[in-house]
């Protein structure tokens, strides 16, 4: 196994993005001032993703393997429910190699994906990172939580970007843990909205529901074009991140059956 304790990162980093969607573009661009290059694997994506990862000026290799062999620091930041097998892409590509990339693990999964996450690679080679907030292109909206051993070494990569980056100190899956414990409110909480109007119409009370909720000052039409607006768009990459965040709030003996609910929510949207 390679020893990374005294892993440290070059000048200026090779830094590769898997995948640049809006907020693999948005971190890719955010750290072009302090890589050597920041690169992302063609193979397979869409038009869309090649579309902004040239507007975001992100440099194409052929595929997962190339990035994760050529790059010091691999960011992975895709559906949950795909952070998993894209890890394990990454850990074949460079298993018995001299030198294995820090393997950042940006996705809305649960601790224990992590650690799943971590066992494909070497002792701390990965840092697990939780995004709160919207693709970043300015100062103030969004902070990257990092944890791990060398959390504070991707933390400094980010400094003077406009993600705001944090270490929360160095065990993986807290930085997973707190995405979870905050998307309960930022995903979960809404979802509810959906269950609501959705049973009011099945059961014949969606007019006198409205009457009522009015009455008492809740904007119901509001609220519900709202959260069904946003599920329309992401639901389908919520279900996988409401059933990570179910996973860690079980392990910690908490009742997980909003998030589950939450998630079945989204995805009939």
């Amino acid at each position: 196994m390679v020893d990374v304790s005294d892993w440290s990162l070059p000048g200026r980093p090779v830094i590769g993005i898997l995948h640049p969607g809006a907020m693999g573009a948005a971190l890719g661009s955010a750290l072009k001032a302090r890589a050597g290059a920041v690169i992302w694997a063609d193979a397979g994506r869409s038009q869309a993703t090649s579309k902004r990862a040239e507007l975001a000026d992100l440099v194409a290799v052929p595929d997962v393997g190339e990035l994760a062999r050529r790059a010091h620091v691999v960011i992975s930041i895709c559906p949950p429910g795909a952070a998993l097998d894209v890890a394990g892409q990454v850990a074949e590509a460079v298993a018995g190699q001299d030198r294995i990339p820090l393997y950042v693990d940006a996705n809305a999964v649960s601790p224990a994906t992590v650690a799943a996450i971590g066992a494909l690679f070497p002792d701390d080679a990965v840092v697990d990172g939780a995004v709160i907030g919207p693709p970043a292109w300015e100062a103030g909206t969004t902070v990257l939580w990092l944890a791990g051993r060398h959390a504070a070494t991707v933390e400094a990569l980010f400094a003077g970007t406009p993600f705001t980056a944090r270490t929360l100190g160095p065990e993986p899956g807290t930085a997973s843990a707190l995405k979870a414990c905050f998307a309960l409110q930022s995903k979960a909480l809404p979802a509810i909205w959906l269950a609501l109007d959705e049973a009011a119409r099945i059961l014949g009370v969606d007019g006198p529901l409205r009457e009522e909720l009015a009455r008492t000052g809740v904007d119901y039409p509001a609220e519900l074009g709202a959260v069904a607006a946003r599920a329309k768009e992401k639901g389908w990459r919520w279900v996988a991140e409401m059933e990570e965040a179910a996973d860690a709030l079980a392990a910690a003996g908490v009742p997980d059956g909003f998030s589950r609910a939450a998630a079945e929510m989204y995805r009939r949207a």
